[in-house]
């Protein structure tokens, strides 16, 4: 596909407003991951020849000016820049799969300096961006699994054996790629346990793939695996029950229970209702004597007791059919309340009693805010100070109670998901600290109604997905490296155990984790391992280890760096640092920080590489960062209060692909797509995507479909099924189904651009469609514009604006 640069007009030239300008290779972008992107940053044929002639094993670095050279959104699909590992580095057995996919870990730098001060004089991070799963069912993403329970690890290090070790003695010993240590090799580990015979080492899952799970002997244990427990606290107050939430919520549940894991059929479950008092349900067993359930209401929220303990959990494969009965009547328990109060606070110290001796997942559904009881919050939100200094105070928490409980629980093991749907301020800054250190998630429903339908079919969808999903239990990660590298800081949702150990109550399939890497001492190696193990136990009560490995390059020279840095790792790790300095000093602390860490990256470009000149009032970069200077731009655009501490709970979490998305959305021009887009690939039946003209503006959580001011009746018509624009129902909706071929492509577009699975990502997300008018509602015009990351919007630069400042400062 060609890629060059147009201005885009979404309206009439003569509009007064600021024009919306994208790349072509912008608007269309990026379904690069779907077979659709260009080789990366290839050099011209002759260079190409030229390197292969001098057999070099590292990346060249191919200089590029920002100003003259634009940069190409679609880029952003492209994979990192793999260097190859020397050739007297191999695997020990060859193996395509001995190196691991960047969809499970990714490194900031493809080649590594050897020593600390080269990392420092680079001023770029390294980092490892690490995605254990890249998918919510194993069946999605089938991981090789070594059943035999013989896992030989290095004594020094402990270090799993993998495909980068050396056989040494014969094949009796095995030396440590990571610390040099000779470890003998396990007696079992050439035995086939269940033919009962000799096998074939080479075979060997371990010794082949970079990604790989044991299945782990009884030491792994401090105790029998637990069983996998949901305790649902639903708030029963005016608001949830008018907005329709304690309905929906209760029906959801109902109809996901066939595919919430049960394959031990040990998993349990336990109801609390929470207003001013707490509810909680003795749901007896199916076929017993008394099968209605009993509710026990408990006053005191200072010093929650539990009622009668042994009745709140119960087993589902023992209790299903009155679990439904109970569900049903959830919502006729409460249907005439006045209640207004929420006593969450109380609710979760209660729900952590019931299920701290065991462990499991508490599951907060609440249209309130926590108003009285333990950890009750205020309504802090200040529109004043929105912008101001002052502002940081509203993104840190209002209650010390919420970061020191998640302490607690995640010492019990007990994890928590909060899904918040208040129309009104909910101080999301304060409830996400719950599962921001116990490895859950906040998911943000503002002005949530069950009178839209769109809102119901999102939340249902995703609820079943959150139900379904195999989570881990009771889980920790770790991550080791050659000598000479330690791992430094960790970001993401978690509890930091110790210096290196990470610790999951529940760990989820849809996140991804940054640890900074610090050099500590000269790397002699020409290549540098490095191993995330995540210790659990699945969903089906056996205990694991996930253990992921990734060989890559040193280096002593500066370009080779910068030419094998990987620009979607380096702004996922920048995102992370700029939501730390946000929730320590604020926004515009943040932003500054960004700002002063392009220049920076800019100014060593320059004076190091580029010979300290720039010819034409050019601004020189490689080809491979020349991406980096707009994802800044996009990490420093702005949001209102609950949902920008709902935004930087997915800056802290999400995987890779979807967070570029999420700071840089995507844009398709729908109205000129070629004959072939949105129809089924006749060999392959993929829906092919083009890039061109209707607007849909996706970042992988809210989608835009923008109808121009001049958009011509007969495809109004076509796509919306009304005969003009005067007609068209603009908000939060559904595409109508319309008998023709053109709305059918428009449908799949949009469900394709939807499709997580593409990008190598489990995720529960179903974006919102709004359908926005461009002389319609003006707030929701505004929204759909502040995704334009290239234009100027809300007081932000636009990209010229922005990268003039940049060269003004370079």
């Amino acid at each position: 596909m060609a890629h060059f640069r147009s201005n885009l007009l979404l309206w009439d030239t003569s509009n007064r407003m600021p024009r919306l300008r994208l790349t072509l290779g912008g608007m269309t972008q990026q379904f690069g991951g779907m077979g659709m992107a260009e080789p990366h940053h290839m050099p011209p044929p002759q260079q190409q020849a030229a390197v292969q002639q001098r057999n070099v094993q590292l990346n060249q670095l191919y200089p590029t000016d920002l100003i003259s050279q634009p940069f190409n959104v679609a880029e952003l699909d492209y994979p990192p820049r793999q260097s190859s590992c020397p050739p007297e580095f191999t695997s020990v057995y060859p193996s395509p799969t001995a190196n691991c996919p960047p969809k499970y870990m990714r490194s900031t730098l493809n080649a590594v300096p050897t020593n600390n001060s080269l990392l420092k004089k680079s001023k770029l991070p390294f980092a490892l961006v690490i995605q254990p799963y890249a998918a919510l069912h194993d069946a999605e993403d089938p991981v090789p699994v070594i059943p035999d329970q013989v896992i030989s690890r290095c004594r020094r290090c402990r270090s799993y054996i993998n495909p980068f070790v050396t056989f040494l003695d014969h094949g009796h010993r095995w030396r440590c790629n990571m610390c040099n240590l000779t470890n003998d090799v396990p007696q079992a580990f050439d035995w086939d346990a269940t033919l009962q015979k000799p096998a074939d080492r080479a075979l060997r899952a371990d010794l082949n793939h970079s990604i790989v799970e044991f299945v782990a002997p009884q030491e792994y244990m401090v105790r029998p695996p637990q069983p996998l427990v949901y305790l649902f606290l639903i708030d029963v107050s005016y608001s949830s029950v008018t907005s329709g939430l304690l309905a929906t919520s209760a029906r959801c549940i109902k109809e996901s229970l066939d595919r919430i894991p049960n394959a031990d059929r040990r998993t349990r479950l336990g109801f609390i209702a929470v207003d001013s008092s707490l509810h909680y349900f003795s749901i007896p067993r199916d076929g017993s004597a008394s099968s209605a359930p009993r509710m026990l209401v408990v006053s005191d929220l200072e010093d929650p007791f539990l009622p009668i303990p042994s009745d709140l959990l119960v087993t589902l494969s023992e209790c299903r059919e009155n679990v439904e009965s109970f569900l049903d009547k959830l919502q006729e328990m409460f249907q005439n309340t006045q209640n207004n109060s929420c006593a969450m606070g109380s609710a979760l110290r209660a729900g952590y009693q019931l299920i701290s001796p065991v462990g499991g997942k508490m599951t907060v559904l609440s249209a309130s805010l926590p108003n009285i009881g333990i950890g009750s919050l205020t309504m802090r939100e200040d529109k004043k100070v929105l912008g101001t200094s002052k502002e940081s105070s509203l993104l840190q928490t209002g209650n010390s109670f919420y970061k020191s409980f998640a302490v607690e629980c995640s010492k019990a093991q007990v994890s928590v998901d909060m899904f918040l749907f208040s129309s009104q301020y909910q101080d999301v800054a304060s409830l996400s600290n719950l599962p921001r250190y116990t490895g859950g998630q906040t998911y943000f429903y503002p002005s949530w109604s069950a009178a839209r339908s769109e809102d119901v079919i999102k939340f249902a969808l995703e609820f079943s997905d959150y139900l379904s999903s195999e989570i881990g239990l009771e889980a920790v990660l770790r991550v080791r490296a050659t000598t000479g590298l330690r791992m430094s800081t960790f970001y993401g949702n978690f509890f930091n155990r110790s210096s290196d150990l990470c610790a999951f109550p529940a760990f989820p399939r849809d996140q991804a984790y940054v640890v900074e890497v610090a050099i500590d001492e000269t790397v002699a190696k020409p290549v540098v391992c490095l191993q995330a193990a995540v210790l659990h136990t699945t969903c089906n009560g056996e205990r694991r280890i996930r253990v992921i490995t990734v060989a890559l390059p040193t280096t002593t020279n500066l370009a080779d760096i910068y030419a094998s840095a990987d620009q979607q790792a380096v702004a996922t790790f920048f995102s992370h640092k700029a939501v730390e300095r946000t929730l320590s000093s604020g926004l515009d602390p943040a932003r500054e920080a960004l700002q002063a860490k392009i220049i920076e990256l800019l100014s060593t470009y320059r004076k190091e590489l580029a010979g300290g000149s720039v010819g034409g009032g050019g601004l020189q970069f490689p080809a491979n960062l020349r991406g980096l200077p707009v994802l800044f731009l996009a990490l420093m655009k702005n949001i209102p209060t609950d949902m920008r501490s709902a935004a930087l709970c997915l800056l802290s979490t999400l995987p890779l692909p979807l967070l570029i998305q999420y700071i840089y959305p995507k844009m398709y021009s729908l109205h000129d797509m070629p004959d072939a887009a949105g129809l089924p690939d006749p060999e392959t039946g993929e829906i092919r995507l083009a890039s061109y003209g209707l607007y849909l503006i996706d970042d992988g959580q809210t989608q835009f479909l923008w109808v121009g001011r001049d958009a011509v009746p007969q495809l109004i018509d076509d796509v919306f099924g009304v005969p003009d624009r005067s007609q068209l129902r603009v908000g939060k909706q559904f595409l109508p189904e319309v008998e023709n071929e053109f709305n059918q492509r428009v449908r799949a577009v949009v469900e394709k651009s939807r499709d997580h699975r593409s990008k190598g990502v489990g995720s529960m997300i179903v974006p919102h469609l709004y359908v926005v008018r461009e002389d319609g509602e003006p707030g929701l015009r505004l929204w759909a514009q502040t995704m334009l990351v290239e234009d100027r919007a809300d007081q932000g630069a636009s990209l010229d604006q922005w990268m003039a400042t940049l060269r003004e400062k370079v």
